[in-house]
């Protein structure tokens, strides 16, 4: 549904858009490349062969992502994290990380990764000021690893978050897609690791990117379910939510622990009520909501002469529209068996 009311935007109040929702937070993606090929992002179409990446007037400049960024700052946007793909894979990405991190006003810059180059690239991000990481890690097991992502890279995965804990990144958060029948015996496993190492585990309910993707229903767990295994192990105790934890409801696994346990439930008890963000894709479509095929084009604002009275604008129309919520709870109910479903990593 196309709304025609406008959300209120000024220096005092920030964004708020037609159902009373503060936006502050943007999801940059840097690239659609990654240098893995995960099961549940790369399609059946792809993994045949036919896989097809942007082209570099396709990709927006990382001139037009600080201008994108610049203007939503100056409109109440105060968190951004940058995706992908995976992002450290873009060229010369640390001197745009700089200049990011470098606008005034902005001050809360993340990154959610996969891992792989995070060993490499870990202090140059915490000294340009991208102090808090999310890596995507499904499994301990190096072959499993491999068999999810399509590359033997457990071992450089976990440099990096060793690389992470060493440098003092905080948060760290390790981002678990819970899939049954592929990686749900391990359940337990991570959440023991919150017990010993100052990490954020985080179990995340399988789902599909966007309304045209596929859905395997038999591959899904609850997040009810993944909390009844995990309290087997011991008391689960709430943790008053803080700034950093976005829709994660958050506990520790003991009073002892030393880290803590989140739990993203994008289907089961989603927070749509809650949600604060915007995406930007890498080819410039502006989506207010990850879980909806909607965008607004910024390419032709960018590229036209348009000042950015024309992108803030284009920005409000992204949220004037922003839906109440999504209706991937039903769609689970009517999918069945369906045999293909493209992951998004929404807690990220």
């Amino acid at each position: 549904m196309i709304h025609d009311k406008t959300p209120i935007a000024s220096a005092g109040t920030g964004l708020v858009d037609l159902f009373a929702r503060p936006i502050s937070y943007l999801r940059l993606s840097l690239t659609d490349r990654c240098n893995l090929r995960c099961r549940y992002c790369v399609t059946e179409e792809e993994s045949n062969g036919c896989l097809t990446k942007l082209t570099h007037d396709e990709l927006l400049s990382y001139e037009e992502l600080l201008r994108v960024v610049r203007v939503a700052v100056g409109m109440g946007i105060a968190k951004v994290r940058l995706t992908g793909g995976e992002p450290l894979v873009r060229r010369n990405v640390m001197q745009f990380i700089r200049d990011l991190t470098r606008i005034k006003g902005l001050d809360d810059v993340r990154i959610t990764t996969n891992g792989v180059l995070l060993e490499r690239y870990g202090r140059e991000l915490y000294e340009a000021g991208v102090t808090k990481v999310n890596i995507s890690l499904d499994s301990f097991k190096p072959e499993r690893v491999a068999a999810i992502t399509g590359v033997d890279c457990f071992g450089q995965v976990w440099r990096g978050v060793e690389t992470a804990l060493a440098l003092g990144f905080s948060p760290v958060k390790l981002n678990m897609v819970a899939m049954r029948h592929v990686n749900d015996d391990e359940l337990t496993d991570f959440a023991l690791l919150s017990r010993r190492l100052p990490v954020q585990v985080r179990f995340i309910e399988f789902m599909p990117i966007g309304e045209s993707s596929r859905w395997n229903a038999d591959t899904y767990i609850g997040t009810d379910e993944i909390m009844a295994r995990i309290a087997a192990l011991g008391e689960l105790i709430p943790m008053e939510k803080g700034r950093s934890d976005g829709p994660a409801k958050v506990y520790r696994l003991g009073a002892d622990a030393v880290g803590t346990l989140g739990f993203i439930s994008p289907i089961s008890h989603h927070f749509c009520s809650r949600c604060n963000r915007l995406r930007l894709t890498s080819s410039g479509g502006l989506r207010s909501c990850l879980l909806h095929d909607y965008e607004i084009d910024l390419r032709p604002v960018l590229r036209d002469g348009s000042d950015d009275e024309a992108l803030r604008q284009a920005l409000l129309a992204a949220i004037r529209n922003k839906p109440e919520g999504h209706h991937l709870d039903e769609r689970l109910r009517r999918s069945g068996s369906d045999c293909h479903g493209r992951m998004s990593r929404i807690g990220g």
